[in-house]
Protein backbone atom coordinates (compact mmCIF):
# COMPACT_ATOMS: atom_id res chain seq x y z
CA UNK A 1 0.00 0.00 0.00
CA UNK A 2 1.46 3.37 -1.02
CA UNK A 3 0.65 5.45 2.07
CA UNK A 4 2.38 8.55 0.71
CA UNK A 5 0.13 8.48 -2.33
CA UNK A 6 -2.90 8.23 -0.04
CA UNK A 7 -1.67 11.22 1.93
CA UNK A 8 -1.22 13.23 -1.25
CA UNK A 9 -4.74 12.45 -2.44
CA UNK A 10 -6.26 13.37 0.91
CA UNK A 11 -4.26 16.59 0.96
CA UNK A 12 -5.68 17.54 -2.45
CA UNK A 13 -9.20 17.22 -1.06
CA UNK A 14 -8.45 18.93 2.25
CA UNK A 15 -5.27 21.06 2.20
CA UNK A 16 -5.64 21.64 5.97
CA UNK A 17 -5.75 17.96 6.90
CA UNK A 18 -2.37 18.10 8.61
CA UNK A 19 -3.45 21.03 10.77
CA UNK A 20 -6.37 18.92 11.93
CA UNK A 21 -4.23 15.86 12.65
CA UNK A 22 -1.36 17.89 14.10
CA UNK A 23 1.65 18.51 11.86
CA UNK A 24 2.61 16.73 8.64
CA UNK A 25 5.67 15.20 10.30
CA UNK A 26 3.67 13.98 13.28
CA UNK A 27 0.96 12.53 11.03
CA UNK A 28 3.53 10.66 8.95
CA UNK A 29 5.12 9.26 12.09
CA UNK A 30 1.74 8.06 13.34
CA UNK A 31 0.98 6.34 10.06
CA UNK A 32 4.43 4.73 9.93
CA UNK A 33 3.96 3.37 13.44
CA UNK A 34 0.60 1.94 12.42
CA UNK A 35 2.01 0.11 9.41
CA UNK A 36 4.74 -1.40 11.57
CA UNK A 37 2.40 -2.77 14.22
CA UNK A 38 -0.61 -4.14 12.37
CA UNK A 39 -1.33 -6.37 9.42
CA UNK A 40 -1.41 -4.74 5.99
CA UNK A 41 -5.10 -5.57 5.56
CA UNK A 42 -5.97 -3.71 8.74
CA UNK A 43 -4.25 -0.45 7.78
CA UNK A 44 -7.28 1.05 5.95
CA UNK A 45 -9.41 0.49 9.03
CA UNK A 46 -6.80 2.05 11.32
CA UNK A 47 -6.41 5.05 9.04
CA UNK A 48 -10.17 5.41 8.80
CA UNK A 49 -10.42 5.40 12.58
CA UNK A 50 -7.85 8.19 12.87
CA UNK A 51 -9.59 10.36 10.30
CA UNK A 52 -13.01 9.69 11.79
CA UNK A 53 -11.78 10.83 15.18
CA UNK A 54 -10.16 13.92 13.70
CA UNK A 55 -13.11 15.06 11.62
CA UNK A 56 -15.64 14.15 14.28
CA UNK A 57 -13.74 16.40 16.64
CA UNK A 58 -13.80 19.19 14.10
CA UNK A 59 -17.56 18.83 13.65
CA UNK A 60 -18.40 18.80 17.37
CA UNK A 61 -20.29 21.86 18.59
CA UNK A 62 -20.39 25.00 16.48
CA UNK A 63 -19.30 24.63 12.85
CA UNK A 64 -16.99 27.01 11.02
CA UNK A 65 -19.89 28.08 8.82
CA UNK A 66 -22.01 28.92 11.87
CA UNK A 67 -19.18 30.99 13.34
CA UNK A 68 -18.67 32.93 10.11
CA UNK A 69 -22.42 33.42 9.67
CA UNK A 70 -22.62 34.98 13.14
CA UNK A 71 -19.62 37.18 12.33
CA UNK A 72 -21.30 38.26 9.10
CA UNK A 73 -24.47 39.29 10.96
CA UNK A 74 -22.41 41.47 13.30
CA UNK A 75 -20.48 42.96 10.37
CA UNK A 76 -23.73 43.63 8.51
CA UNK A 77 -24.94 45.54 11.56
CA UNK A 78 -21.80 47.64 11.88
CA UNK A 79 -21.47 48.34 8.16
CA UNK A 80 -25.13 49.43 7.91
CA UNK A 81 -24.81 51.57 11.04
CA UNK A 82 -21.84 53.56 9.80
CA UNK A 83 -23.29 53.88 6.31
CA UNK A 84 -26.48 55.32 7.76
CA UNK A 85 -24.49 57.68 9.96
CA UNK A 86 -22.40 58.98 7.07
CA UNK A 87 -25.52 59.46 4.93
CA UNK A 88 -27.30 61.46 7.65
CA UNK A 89 -26.72 65.13 6.89
CA UNK A 90 -25.41 67.13 9.82
CA UNK A 91 -24.88 64.18 12.16
CA UNK A 92 -21.09 63.76 12.05
CA UNK A 93 -18.99 66.93 12.52
CA UNK A 94 -16.07 67.62 10.23
CA UNK A 95 -13.50 66.38 12.75
CA UNK A 96 -15.17 62.98 12.92
CA UNK A 97 -15.80 62.31 9.23
CA UNK A 98 -12.36 60.88 8.49
CA UNK A 99 -12.35 58.34 11.32
CA UNK A 100 -15.94 57.22 10.81
CA UNK A 101 -15.36 56.85 7.05
CA UNK A 102 -12.28 54.71 7.65
CA UNK A 103 -14.11 52.49 10.14
CA UNK A 104 -17.06 52.21 7.76
CA UNK A 105 -14.75 51.09 4.95
CA UNK A 106 -13.21 48.46 7.21
CA UNK A 107 -16.61 47.04 8.15
CA UNK A 108 -17.65 46.89 4.49
CA UNK A 109 -14.42 45.03 3.69
CA UNK A 110 -15.17 42.56 6.50
CA UNK A 111 -18.64 41.94 5.06
CA UNK A 112 -17.24 41.28 1.58
CA UNK A 113 -14.58 38.94 2.92
CA UNK A 114 -17.03 36.87 4.97
CA UNK A 115 -19.47 36.70 2.06
CA UNK A 116 -16.71 35.40 -0.21
CA UNK A 117 -15.64 32.73 2.27
CA UNK A 118 -19.22 31.64 2.97
CA UNK A 119 -19.94 31.47 -0.75
CA UNK A 120 -17.52 28.56 -0.87
CA UNK A 121 -19.39 26.88 2.00
CA UNK A 122 -22.79 26.84 0.37
CA UNK A 123 -23.83 30.48 0.55
CA UNK A 124 -24.68 33.19 3.05
CA UNK A 125 -27.79 34.95 4.36
CA UNK A 126 -28.71 38.42 3.14
CA UNK A 127 -28.39 41.31 5.54
CA UNK A 128 -31.26 41.70 7.98
CA UNK A 129 -33.18 44.98 8.21
CA UNK A 130 -31.93 46.92 11.22
CA UNK A 131 -33.63 49.26 13.66
CA UNK A 132 -30.76 51.14 15.25
CA UNK A 133 -33.12 52.84 17.68
CA UNK A 134 -33.76 49.38 19.22
CA UNK A 135 -37.48 50.00 19.32
CA UNK A 136 -37.06 53.58 20.51
CA UNK A 137 -34.42 52.96 23.20
CA UNK A 138 -31.92 55.00 21.15
CA UNK A 139 -34.48 57.19 19.41
CA UNK A 140 -32.06 60.05 18.67
CA UNK A 141 -29.11 57.96 17.51
CA UNK A 142 -29.00 59.67 14.10
CA UNK A 143 -29.61 63.19 15.40
CA UNK A 144 -27.39 63.10 18.50
CA UNK A 145 -23.74 62.57 17.56
CA UNK A 146 -22.70 61.66 21.10
CA UNK A 147 -25.33 58.91 21.21
CA UNK A 148 -24.16 57.75 17.78
CA UNK A 149 -20.61 57.41 19.14
CA UNK A 150 -21.85 55.65 22.26
CA UNK A 151 -23.71 53.06 20.22
CA UNK A 152 -20.71 52.72 17.92
CA UNK A 153 -18.59 51.88 20.96
CA UNK A 154 -21.10 49.24 22.08
CA UNK A 155 -21.11 47.64 18.62
CA UNK A 156 -17.31 47.57 18.39
CA UNK A 157 -16.94 46.14 21.90
CA UNK A 158 -19.51 43.47 21.01
CA UNK A 159 -17.53 42.56 17.90
CA UNK A 160 -14.25 42.25 19.80
CA UNK A 161 -15.73 39.98 22.45
CA UNK A 162 -17.73 37.91 19.96
CA UNK A 163 -14.73 37.16 17.71
CA UNK A 164 -12.76 36.12 20.79
CA UNK A 165 -15.56 33.86 21.98
CA UNK A 166 -15.87 32.09 18.64
CA UNK A 167 -12.15 31.65 17.91
CA UNK A 168 -12.09 28.27 19.65
CA UNK A 169 -14.42 26.86 16.99
CA UNK A 170 -12.02 27.90 14.23
CA UNK A 171 -9.06 25.96 15.64
CA UNK A 172 -7.52 23.96 12.83
CA UNK A 173 -9.20 26.03 10.13
CA UNK A 174 -5.93 27.60 9.00
CA UNK A 175 -6.37 30.79 6.98
CA UNK A 176 -9.93 31.30 8.24
CA UNK A 177 -8.74 31.47 11.85
CA UNK A 178 -5.92 33.82 10.88
CA UNK A 179 -8.32 36.15 9.07
CA UNK A 180 -10.80 36.09 11.97
CA UNK A 181 -8.06 37.05 14.43
CA UNK A 182 -6.96 39.82 12.08
CA UNK A 183 -10.51 41.19 12.05
CA UNK A 184 -10.66 40.85 15.84
CA UNK A 185 -7.63 43.12 16.27
CA UNK A 186 -9.07 45.71 13.87
CA UNK A 187 -12.34 45.77 15.80
CA UNK A 188 -10.32 46.36 18.98
CA UNK A 189 -8.59 49.35 17.37
CA UNK A 190 -11.98 50.69 16.30
CA UNK A 191 -13.29 50.39 19.85
CA UNK A 192 -10.25 52.17 21.30
CA UNK A 193 -10.49 55.00 18.77
CA UNK A 194 -14.21 55.52 19.31
CA UNK A 195 -13.59 55.70 23.05
CA UNK A 196 -10.91 58.34 22.42
CA UNK A 197 -13.35 60.34 20.28
CA UNK A 198 -16.00 60.16 23.01
CA UNK A 199 -13.57 61.18 25.71
CA UNK A 200 -12.30 64.18 23.73
CA UNK A 201 -15.87 65.50 23.55
CA UNK A 202 -16.33 65.05 27.33
CA UNK A 203 -20.00 64.18 26.88
CA UNK A 204 -20.11 60.65 28.13
CA UNK A 205 -23.57 60.69 29.63
CA UNK A 206 -22.18 58.98 32.73
CA UNK A 207 -20.01 61.47 34.54
CA UNK A 208 -18.76 59.04 37.20
CA UNK A 209 -17.08 56.81 34.61
CA UNK A 210 -13.42 57.28 33.72
CA UNK A 211 -13.66 56.16 30.09
CA UNK A 212 -10.37 54.64 28.95
CA UNK A 213 -9.28 53.15 25.60
CA UNK A 214 -10.12 49.72 27.04
CA UNK A 215 -12.96 48.25 29.09
CA UNK A 216 -12.74 48.78 32.86
CA UNK A 217 -14.82 46.41 34.97
CA UNK A 218 -18.18 46.38 33.18
CA UNK A 219 -18.36 50.14 32.74
CA UNK A 220 -19.49 51.50 29.40
CA UNK A 221 -19.65 55.22 29.95
CA UNK A 222 -23.11 55.05 28.39
CA UNK A 223 -26.01 56.24 30.52
CA UNK A 224 -28.44 53.39 29.85
CA UNK A 225 -28.70 49.83 31.10
CA UNK A 226 -29.68 48.77 27.57
CA UNK A 227 -26.01 48.19 26.74
CA UNK A 228 -25.28 46.18 29.90
CA UNK A 229 -25.28 42.82 28.03
CA UNK A 230 -22.33 44.08 25.96
CA UNK A 231 -20.20 44.44 29.10
CA UNK A 232 -21.52 41.64 31.29
CA UNK A 233 -18.69 39.56 32.71
CA UNK A 234 -15.94 42.10 32.03
CA UNK A 235 -15.67 42.75 35.77
CA UNK A 236 -14.00 39.35 36.18
CA UNK A 237 -10.76 39.56 38.20
CA UNK A 238 -9.94 35.86 38.58
CA UNK A 239 -8.14 34.08 35.73
CA UNK A 240 -7.36 30.34 35.84
CA UNK A 241 -8.08 30.40 39.58
CA UNK A 242 -5.59 33.23 40.10
CA UNK A 243 -6.87 36.39 41.80
CA UNK A 244 -5.30 39.06 39.59
CA UNK A 245 -6.45 41.84 41.93
CA UNK A 246 -4.11 40.59 44.65
CA UNK A 247 -1.00 40.69 42.46
CA UNK A 248 1.09 43.68 43.63
CA UNK A 249 -2.11 45.13 45.12
CA UNK A 250 -3.32 45.73 41.59
CA UNK A 251 -6.96 46.22 42.55
CA UNK A 252 -10.13 45.28 40.72
CA UNK A 253 -10.03 47.98 38.04
CA UNK A 254 -6.53 47.19 36.81
CA UNK A 255 -7.14 43.46 37.16
CA UNK A 256 -10.25 43.59 34.99
CA UNK A 257 -8.43 45.65 32.36
CA UNK A 258 -5.62 43.10 32.13
CA UNK A 259 -7.86 40.44 30.55
CA UNK A 260 -10.70 40.75 28.06
CA UNK A 261 -13.59 38.33 28.40
CA UNK A 262 -15.30 36.60 25.43
CA UNK A 263 -18.98 36.58 24.52
CA UNK A 264 -20.68 33.33 23.67
CA UNK A 265 -22.49 32.99 20.38
CA UNK A 266 -25.83 33.14 22.20
CA UNK A 267 -24.85 36.35 23.98
CA UNK A 268 -23.72 37.98 20.73
CA UNK A 269 -26.94 36.96 18.97
CA UNK A 270 -29.03 38.37 21.83
CA UNK A 271 -27.25 41.74 21.57
CA UNK A 272 -27.56 41.91 17.78
CA UNK A 273 -31.22 40.89 17.97
CA UNK A 274 -32.05 44.10 19.82
CA UNK A 275 -31.37 45.94 16.56
CA UNK A 276 -32.75 43.48 14.02
CA UNK A 277 -36.16 44.35 12.62
CA UNK A 278 -36.48 41.47 10.19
Amino acid sequence: MDLFNIFQQIEKIDPEVYNKLDTRRHAMKQFTNISGKIALAAIPFALGSMFNKTYARQATGTSVKEVLSLALTLEYLEAAFYKKGLETTGLIPAEGIGAITTISNHETAHVKFLQNVLSGMGGFAASPTFDFTAGGTFATVFSNYDLFLALSQAFEDTGVRAYKGQAIYLAGSGDVLTAALNIHSVEARHAAHIRSMRRSRNKLGAETVDLRPWITLKQSGIATSAVDPVYAGEETTVQANVNISAINNMGDKNASESFDEPLTGAQAVAIASLFIKS
